[in-house]
């Protein structure tokens, strides 16, 4: 059977209307005169189309025959079997009923020929290919048989065991979320910030309509002179490295000898919706002058994480443009400076659609919450958003305690200005990565006046910022750089504490700084367990001397507001 023979094949429409869009007629795809080279492309897109389909058909053809031997009770040898780690089809059910084996296989079949159908589309543009591709995944995901009552067998099940409670059970879940605005990740009343979370000892020495800071208690009697000044995402809330104790970042660097202070974030309402990309870069150098006052020093160690290693960065930019000099060493967490690839986050971000935000919010307004949650959780559909319709909805449980994933749903708003701002300048435009092109803080920018030691920490799994754009972020900045590559993903790879034994990090011994992202990995040796404990060496070299502790937070001038977390990360 041909490619275009599609009449005696119940999966022939489908096929057909894949050809057809591909524009596999030998012309080029925007309509123009064919070319020899675009003829050329064309012709071999049909032939790997035409072997896509025969395959999907041969395996079709084997799924029904397969089906002729499955009696009710037995199994046998699957045709098409889930991707490892792709949990949806592992309940025993699905194999054991002839009728749902053949719904689950069929799919996993019609997924795949899609998916790799659409690293065939006629996309000469990259980021364009990315984001059909991103949709496909999106689409597919969508439709499996896993997500719908009729075509679960788990679904049945519970409901017969259960009497139908799970379905009752399930119902009132899914009211309740619609309540809420957004799906249950969490059983979300066995946390409370201030409770459980984010519970570190501290207190709030400074606040303004942007931020609050944070100075943490000593857990040492000696600390190191130099304070050392955190910088979390102002998309969602700061408490991700202050969870509970035994996975706190912020704990771990008090317990190191480190006086620490933390920006937490105001969530931006109504009355903030006009702030600038400017009014939260300033934020930083508030912080760290504030902490070297109170630490009688002239310079502090600072870290970013993601967009607050950007926004850091960014400002001590201007800041060292300007002469002034107030960070000794700098730690960036899964940061993007180079925007080149931004990862599947790229895939929502286009000329049209930043027109349309700076139009709707650019010049004031909100970019609520649950949309940037929408859009995050987008990104792994199965893991966040369709694992909790089945469990949530279909078979009616309350999702198991997990702090992360409480943090994860704990969204925030940002201002309309700084947000089109940021999508403008640095996803759009890339222009952070060039020197002079942008001005923050009546400053022209140029990242290689970053001349400090600055440890580079990335996630291997990172779908937010992909590691080689956070390893490209070394031939940005101006001073000497450590790299340390860590296992998962972008959150789950940053919070690993040393005390679980888990994951596994990379790192090269010697100076590799002239190493590309790819040639780094081949030398670099794979370490067991936390990146924190070699991050919390070189830190400690970055400290200064050591001299006692002092109990008492802030100074004269910053004197202790409220105890930590304070208002601003409850709001």
């Amino acid at each position: 059977m041909s490619a275009q023979d599609n009449s005696n094949n119940p999966f022939g429409p489908l096929f057909e209307s894949w050809s057809q869009w591909f524009g596999v007629s030998g012309q080029a795809a925007d309509g123009a005169e064919a070319t020899p080279e675009v003829t050329a492309d064309a012709a071999e897109r049909t032939a790997r189309l035409a072997e896509l389909q025969q395959e999907a058909m041969r395996l079709h053809a084997q799924l029904w025959q397969s089906q002729l031997q499955h009696a009710p009770g037995t199994t046998v040898p699957s045709v098409m079997e889930a991707p490892r780690g792709d949990l949806r089809f592992a309940a025993p059910e699905w194999a054991e009923s002839p009728i749902y084996d053949y719904l689950r296989q069929a799919y996993l079949i019609n997924a795949d020929y899609l998916q790799r159908t659409a690293d065939l589309a006629p996309v000469a543009d990259e980021k364009e290919r990315r984001r059909l591709k991103f949709m496909t995944r999106q689409y597919v995901d969508a439709l499996a048989p896993s997500n719908f009552a009729a075509t679960n067998p788990e679904f049945i099940k519970h409901a017969i065991n259960t009497g139908g409670q799970s379905i009752t059970q399930g119902i009132q879940n899914l009211l309740a979320d619609l309540h809420k605005g957004r799906i249950s990740m969490s059983d979300e009343s066995a946390f409370e910030v201030g409770r459980n979370l984010a519970i570190t000892p501290g207190a709030v020495v400074f606040e303004n309509d942007v931020m609050q800071l944070i100075q943490y208690a000593p857990l040492t009697a000696k600390v190191a002179a130099r304070p050392f000044v955190i910088v979390p995402p102002c998309i969602n809330r700061y408490y991700i490295l202050d969870l509970q104790p035994e996975n706190s970042f912020v704990r771990h660097a008090v317990a190191q000898g480190h006086t620490v202070f933390l920006i937490s974030w105001r969530n931006p309402q109504d009355s903030d919706s006009t702030l600038t990309w400017d009014d939260f870069a300033a934020q930083p150098l508030i912080a760290c002058r504030i902490a070297a006052e109170v630490g009688k020093v002239d310079q502090v160690n600072a870290l970013g994480f993601c967009i607050g290693g950007t926004l850091l960065a960014a400002a001590l930019a201007a800041a060292r443009r300007r002469g002034e000099d107030p960070v000794h060493s700098l730690t960036l967490l899964t940061t993007p400076l180079d925007f080149a690839d931004a990862g599947e986050l790229g895939c929502f971000i286009d000329q049209s659609s930043v027109a349309a935000r700076e139009a709707s919010i650019g010049k004031g307004g909100l970019l609520r919450g649950p949309e940037l949650a929408t859009a995050f959780a987008s990104l792994r559909p199965n893991d966040l958003i369709w694992n909790y319709v089945v469990g949530n909805y279909l078979k009616g449980h309350t999702p198991p305690a997990f702090d992360l994933l409480y943090w994860n749903a704990d969204s925030t708003n940002l201002p309309g200005p700084f947000a089109a701002w940021y999508l403008r300048h640095l996803y759009l435009e890339n222009k952070l990565r060039e020197p002079d092109a942008l001005t923050i803080l009546d400053t022209p920018i140029d990242l290689r006046y970053l001349d400090m030691p600055t440890f580079i920490y990335a996630s291997r799994e990172d779908h937010i910022v992909p590691w080689h754009s956070a390893y490209a972020s070394r031939g940005l900045i101006g001073g000497d750089s450590t790299f340390v590559l860590g296992a998962s993903g972008h959150v789950a790879g940053v919070i690993n504490p040393p005390a679980k034994q888990r994951r596994c990090h990379w790192r090269v011994a010697e100076d590799d700084r002239a190493l590309d992202a790819d040639a780094w990995l081949q030398q670099a040796e794979e370490v067991p367990g936390s990146w924190w404990t070699c991050w919390a060496a070189w830190l400690a070299e970055q400290g200064g001397k050591q001299v006692p502790a002092r109990k008492k937070l802030g100074n004269a001038k910053y004197k202790e507001i409220e105890a930590a977390p304070g208002r601003y990360v409850k709001q």
